[in-house]
């Protein structure tokens, strides 16, 4: 299991899906162009994920567990489309802004992955139904206030390239270490996915 050698005490733990590289840097190039507005910090690229659960704090003594709940899922393809334009959420003043997706296989596997962790007492699920995105940016506070600042120019669309199908390519374990300049992804453990028959099609 490819982690660091020392893990504090409590971890905080997520399990998200990983996109393609090819994915990660067409976002990063739209990013740079239409991301720009002072009040936003963009996500970096190497922390773009769609988040299946949330796990929150947990013991590092139950990481083989949280592990297994991972590893043991039957691998099956996990396809997923972006919305054309960016979001902001909540509307009226946002805290972040995502892309939504249309990936009814990740709900499906969130639905497992959710029963499994509950299972082990690691983690509640949600009431709310699963969410597809990815968060590509933040907003940033007013200084010395809570207010967040107010977005003045809005995100553009996606380029026809982001609008396409694809895979996601893994469904990873992640600890989330915070910093004061944003949050630190590190991987714990992950299983690969096949690709979908529309992948495979089209590779013919």
């Amino acid at each position: 299991m490819p982690a660091e050698a020392t893990q504090p005490a409590a971890l905080r733990l997520f399990a998200a899906l990983d996109i393609p590289d090819s994915v990660r840097t067409g976002i990063e190039t739209w990013s740079a162009k239409e991301l720009t507005d002072p009040a936003l910090r963009p996500t970096v690229a190497q922390n773009l994920h769609m988040t299946l659960c949330f796990i929150g704090r947990t013991e590092a003594s139950r990481l083989v567990e949280a592990s297994e709940a991972v590893t043991k899922l039957a691998p099956e393809p996990v396809r997923i489309r972006f919305d054309r334009a960016p979001v902001g959420k909540p509307r009226k003043r946002s805290s972040v802004w995502v892309l939504e997706a249309d990936a009814p296989a990740a709900a499906a596997l969130h639905q497992r992955l959710s029963a499994r962790l509950a299972e082990a007492g690691l983690y509640e699920p949600e009431e709310r139904p699963f969410w597809p995105h990815l968060t590509v940016a933040r907003t940033h506070a007013e200084r010395g206030k809570r207010r967040l600042q107010q977005v003045l120019k809005v995100p553009g669309e996606l380029p026809a390239a982001l609008l396409e199908p694809f895979d996601a390519v893994r469904v990873s374990l992640y600890r989330s270490d915070l910093r004061s300049d944003g949050a630190k992804y590190v991987s714990l453990t992950s299983l690969n996915l096949p690709p979908s028959p529309q992948s495979l099609g089209k590779e013919r």
